[in-house]
């Protein structure tokens, strides 16, 4: 049986040749993450793990043993039910600063990726890398005149310092989408919205989510400086044991810190243990 040769491209009414759409294969997605899934199941657990062990040390008959132990005396402990509440507000103002810092970060990651406003994307770099480069107390310092005590000047300073891993882990995202899938979508009659919204962002969201995850990571580490300006967080029993040379205090403060941030960290990690 004699083969049929292949038929010319598709001519359209004037005469020219139509776009043929590139295949979307698996060459065109983004590369998974080393490891996959399985790995980031194991440091997830490995995270909540870590989550426990820094908790125990929260508990006021382990805090005061070890500081005992350790020849520093007989301390007070404080009891669980105000580091609970301690802790719960340190969430609160962990969870209210990530969301404006999100919605700024990828905003700007997106906005600067766009060929209309590409050449801002420098500015925006240095920008974000300034703010960060302050440290958290400074900026809370520098908020508290203006914004009193309380949460504000806390949420100030987590907002502007959570922003950078934002922005940048998004133009990395969007950046090393395949060219190919581009390319397809354009020659399927798609516009520059379409492409972003269809074949960009979802390509570009496990990494986004993974920036996420570092920048809330982040958050729940520094929150603890708010007890500087008078937030109710987890650093206040470390202020008031530096004050009262209390170690049995700022052993629970930074235990019960470190147990926040691995729980948030697991978490996260468990939760995008699914992309393959």
């Amino acid at each position: 049986m004699t083969g049929r040769a292949p038929l010319p491209p598709a001519e359209s009414r004037h005469g020219s040749v139509a776009p043929r759409a590139a295949p979307v294969t698996d060459a065109t997605r983004l590369p998974a993450p080393a490891g996959g899934g399985e790995a980031r199941r194991r440091l997830g657990l490995l995270m909540l793990a870590l989550a426990v062990a820094s908790a125990l040390l929260v508990l006021p008959g382990v805090a005061g043993f070890l500081v005992a132990a350790a020849g520093l005396g007989a301390k007070a402990a404080y009891p669980l039910d105000r580091l609970l509440g301690w802790g719960l507000s340190h969430a609160l103002i962990t969870a209210v600063a990530v969301g404006p810092a999100a919605f700024i970060g990828i905003a700007a990651g997106i906005a600067v990726t766009r060929p209309a406003s590409r050449e801002w994307r420098p500015l925006a770099d240095r920008l974000v890398a300034a703010a960060q480069a302050v440290p958290p107390v400074v900026v809370v310092a520098l908020a508290f005149p203006v914004l009193g005590f309380g949460p504000a000047p806390t949420v100030l300073a987590l907002v502007i310092y959570c922003v950078m891993p934002l922005l940048r882990g998004t133009v990395a995202a969007i950046e090393t989408a395949s060219p190919d899938a581009r390319d397809a979508a354009r020659a399927m009659g798609l516009t520059s919205a379409q492409v972003l919204r269809e074949v960009e962002l979802p390509l570009a969201l496990p990494v986004i989510a993974e920036a996420l995850r570092v920048a809330l990571v982040l958050a729940v580490a520094t929150a603890a400086v708010g007890a500087l300006a008078g937030a109710s967080t987890l650093g206040t029993p470390i202020i008031v044991g530096l004050q009262n040379q209390n170690e049995a205090y700022i052993l629970q403060g930074a235990a019960a810190t470190a147990a926040l941030a691995f729980l948030a960290d697991g978490l996260l990690l468990l939760l995008l243990r699914a992309r393959p």
